[in-house]
């Protein structure tokens, strides 16, 4: 069902709002609250340079798996930033095509999360973390639960928010709102062009939202991991924004129900971006989790 006039001004101006306040944490400092010092990496798996970024001298690894067109700069400083080093430490890839991981060009195939999910472990296995915890974001966390799946034996818990297991038309019209990038506003438009250039920056999105386009035109279901939610058995948390204008609500609940004992958080504010608008209290229920003996 397409959306009205109206709607579908007052979703562009919420998805603008969303990126304004995602854009203004893109440019962050290199060196966390308390003095430690980011560092910025590069290893080769599966024929790419991979980037990533890492903190904290802490026995529990955690990975973090950035948004559509996120890198470990853009997506996760709050997170490198104010995470317990103590406790924990982090590494943030860069996927294949995005950040700091180019060349290739991104490119989107349909499986496109399954390749994502298998850099990403197959990275961790190349650094010689074989037990860690993931935490995704958005497309991340898709590859995320992907991952937890196939690499179920690597895997300590899983942290999930603003993510699908899968597309549905409606989805569809949230995300066409974006495609053409002249629509954007130059504030949230800018970190984008700064990063990757104006003509790849609109090339690659388009290509993502041609992409999930077709995922559901082709698949009946719109899956992207649906079966892999139901062979997660590691302990998960999902925390939600209420106000989400890229992932409306029926999406938490469908993981929370089909992933075994999982439990779902809720932000009644808060929109896609939870991890950065809501810092402090993001990391509060993600340590409490992480650090809770199970």
């Amino acid at each position: 069902m397409m959306f009205g006039a109206a709607v579908r001004r007052s979703v562009i101006v919420a998805v603008q709002r969303q990126l304004r306040k995602s854009a203004s944490n893109y440019q962050c400092r290199q060196m966390t609250s308390s003095g430690g010092e980011i560092t910025s990496n590069f290893q080769e798996v599966n024929g790419v340079n991979f980037h990533y970024q890492t903190v904290g001298q802490g026995d529990h690894v955690l990975l973090l798996m950035p948004g559509a067109l996120g890198s470990s700069k853009s997506d996760f400083q709050p997170q490198f930033e104010k995470l317990n080093r103590e406790k924990f430490h982090l590494v943030g890839i860069d996927p294949r095509g995005y950040g700091k991981s180019r060349p290739p060009d991104r490119e989107f195939p349909m499986d496109f999360y399954n390749l994502d999910a298998k850099d990403a472990g197959d990275l961790m296995a190349a650094l010689g973390h074989t037990k860690y915890s993931v935490l995704g974001w958005s497309d991340g966390g898709i590859s995320a639960v992907i991952l937890a799946a196939e690499y179920h034996d690597s895997i300590r818990k899983v942290v999930l928010w603003g993510s699908n297991a899968y597309f549905t038309e409606r989805d569809i019209e949230l995300f066409e709102v974006t495609r053409d990038i002249n629509n954007w506003s130059e504030r949230m438009k800018a970190p984008m062009v700064e990063q990757y250039g104006e003509d790849y920056f609109r090339k690659t999105w388009a290509g993502w939202v041609d992409c999930v386009t077709n995922m559901v035109n082709e698949k009946k279901d719109g899956d992207v991991c649906m079966s892999e939610c139901r062979r997660i058995h590691r302990p998960t948390l999902i925390l939600h924004g209420d106000k989400d204008p890229m992932v409306p609500p029926e999406h938490p609940v469908y993981l929370q129900r089909n992933i075994r004992g999982s439990r779902l958080v809720r932000f009644p504010d808060g929109k896609h971006n939870i991890h950065l608008r809501y810092a402090d209290e993001f990391n509060r229920h993600v340590e409490d989790f992480l650090l809770k003996e199970e």
